[in-house]
């Protein structure tokens, strides 16, 4: 597994405006009789992106796509399919969830997989606080930085889980955008004994904004 070579902003700009014929005029599904914002992933409608979120500005939208995972305690690798949604309401972070879904050798659909969801809030320092709870019992805070205008590392600060949760002590993500424009990211974990290594790699196309 390696990291992925994330390209420069201008390729990443040409390839969203290309591929945005086709996402520009999708969005999340709305209630019509919410009192309150409702939440957009789709940059062109809903509420104006908050000052402070400009740097995560190009991860707003649906993601969708395939990946891998490896590790010393598992058969694989294993091949997943997952859709990630980055989205806000106006105010200063993003929300965030991920869907995956394990694929067998010819792509077809075996069973809902991993599911994690939480919330990246942008500070004044450019440092961002990352919030991931797993449907596996585990929550992750992280903190991590912008490394360009297309991309951002981080690393866990604090990992807590529940009695049943599998043990996991730390956590690496990179996250960028590839020179055709998807969003490409790797995961490093540390967990059940095992020493901090490559666990999850992806790249996703643009299917909402």
């Amino acid at each position: 597994m390696t990291k992925p070579e994330f390209g420069s902003g201008d390729a990443a700009v040409r390839a969203a405006e290309q591929r945005a014929e086709t996402t520009r005029d999708r969005n999340l599904p709305q209630f019509d009789d919410l009192p309150i914002p409702g939440d957009t992933a789709n940059l062109r409608l809903g509420p104006n992106l908050n000052d402070a979120c400009l740097a995560l500005l190009p991860l707003v939208g649906v993601w969708r796509g395939e990946g891998q995972i490896v590790y010393p305690t598992i058969d694989g690798p294993f091949r997943f399919g997952q859709q990630i949604t980055f989205a806000h309401d106006g105010r200063p972070f993003l929300t965030y969830e991920a869907r995956s879904w394990l694929l067998d050798e010819q792509g077809k659909v075996i069973r809902p997989a991993a599911r994690e969801s939480g919330f990246w809030r942008p500070q004044a320092d450019d440092t961002i606080e990352v919030l991931v709870t797993h449907a596996t019992g585990v929550v992750e805070i992280y903190y991590g930085t912008p490394l360009s205008q297309t991309s951002w590392e981080m690393a866990t600060d604090i990992v807590m889980r529940t009695s049943t949760a599998k043990e996991v002590t730390a956590a690496k993500r990179l996250y960028g955008l590839v020179n055709d424009g998807d969003l490409a990211y790797v995961e490093e974990r540390a967990m059940v004994g095992e020493a901090l290594q490559p666990h999850v790699s992806a790249q996703l196309e643009r299917v909402v904004g």
